[in-house]
């Protein structure tokens, strides 16, 4: 269990996936944001903000989620990308990302959100 909670938005567009983040979430102790599944959807929940990091799946639906990367980066919102082996490297901006891999383990989910956890 970590010693503080956050708030945290899910960017995940395979909602079996997106419920099981949403379960090792609140086992951990953290409030769950909302989810989106697309990235017009993101972008619109990025805008109104209020909570405190992001998960972030590379695919979603035939896009890529780098816009919601660039988003959450401008507003200084801590976010993990996760991804079953994206072959592209992101780009520059998001060289540096920590990486959420799959299949996701509930410790794995842990120690993404203690490596972006805002002081």
């Amino acid at each position: 269990m970590t010693s503080s909670s956050h708030s945290i938005l899910i960017v995940e567009d395979e909602s079996l996936i997106a419920m099981m983040l949403e379960d090792f979430l609140d086992v951990l102790g953290h409030a769950i944001a909302g989810t989106e599944d697309s990235v017009s959807g993101a972008l619109a929940r990025v805008e109104q903000g209020g909570f405190d990091m992001a998960i972030v799946d590379v695919h979603l639906r035939d896009e890529v989620c780098w816009p919601v990367a660039d988003a959450l980066a401008d507003r200084g919102i801590p976010f993990m990308l996760a991804t079953g082996g994206h072959t592209e490297p992101p780009p520059a901006r998001h060289a540096s990302a920590p990486v959420l891999a799959k299949p996701f383990t509930l410790s794995g989910v842990e120690q993404a959100i203690g490596a972006i956890a805002p002081a």
